[in-house]
């Protein structure tokens, strides 16, 4: 199998993924996002990243991207679709990163598909949003609807508060999403292969918002089977061959997902298990190219 990882820097995942693949006999090469190209030529279409053609690759695995324009964004997101219609397999496909990066999109395909979710308001006016503060009980999480690692969650449960942060993000024209506060219940990391929970992790109650990359601790949990379900169902939803769901358990002990990720750190999750999950990933990407996928 030949496997192209388009990352965006140089770093411990690209030395895991390089280890892993000489593990398992893989034949891989680590690309980054900024030297993605692609031509229209005499020979046809191809797309390459520093003289590799990824074109050629039997999968192509994402990893995060950190994009500083539109430009970028809808270049590299028309690359990965044409990779896909030029028969090459994308893991996560385009269309379900579409959807995982627009946090209101993801969400409401989630609860389309039967899983509790916080109650959520997306509106784009000051007026709007003190109102759905409001009628939320004055106690809310706003996150950029577009942000990934914690950056740019706030918690408020003051109305001048509230105030202040819906005004700027109206002056600045960005999209105000606010969502209920689910309470102190315990919050959960699953990351999913295809059908199967690979690991899962509880986030440490004593830091707020809980998120690896601000340096919430993590331990390995033991999770219920309806978490599981919820879980699998809602990466299902987004199109997620791989997928890290972050999880509420309720006072009542009932499952609520907060996020769909589609493409997942798993540095600090495999430390808290005590387990190689880049070669998890690796493994998995050849029963997707087998054919063993999820259905979208």
């Amino acid at each position: 199998m030949n496997v192209v990882a388009l990352i965006e820097k140089e770093g411990w995942l690209a030395a895991d993924l390089v280890r892993a693949a000489l593990d398992l006999g893989v034949e891989l090469s680590v690309v980054r996002w900024a030297d993605l190209a692609a031509s229209l030529g005499p020979s046809g279409e191809t797309v390459t990243a520093d003289g590799v053609v990824i074109s050629d690759a039997d999968v192509v695995l994402l990893r995060t991207m950190r994009v500083p324009t539109f430009e970028q964004v809808f270049f590299r997101m028309d690359a990965l679709h044409r990779l896909e219609a030029m028969g090459t397999t994308v893991v996560n496909a385009p269309s379900c990163v579409e959807i995982c990066v627009d946090k209101y999109r993801a969400l409401a395909m989630v609860r389309a598909a039967a899983v509790a979710t916080p109650e959520t308001f997306v509106c784009q006016c000051y007026d709007a949003a003190l109102r759905a503060f409001e009628s939320l009980g004055g106690d809310v999480v706003v996150k950029p609807m577009f942000g990934s690692q914690g950056f740019g969650v706030a918690r408020i449960t003051d109305r001048v508060m509230a105030q202040r942060a819906f005004a700027q993000l109206e002056r600045m024209g960005q999209i105000a999403y606010v969502q209920q506060y689910v309470g102190d219940g315990e919050e959960l990391r699953l990351l999913m292969l295809g059908d199967a929970l690979v690991a899962a992790v509880r986030k440490s109650p004593d830091a707020w918002p809980r998120n690896a990359a601000r340096g919430t601790r993590m331990t390995a949990a033991d999770v219920a089977a309806d978490v599981v379900a919820a879980a699998r169902t809602a990466a299902h939803a987004c199109g997620a061959e791989i997928a890290g769901v972050d999880v509420v358990v309720t006072a009542k002990g009932s499952p609520c997902v907060l996020e769909v990720n589609a493409m997942p750190g798993w540095r600090t999750l495999a430390k808290a298990c005590d387990m190689d999950v880049t070669r998890r990933v690796l493994e998995h990407l050849g029963r997707v190219k087998a054919g063993c996928r999820v259905e979208r």
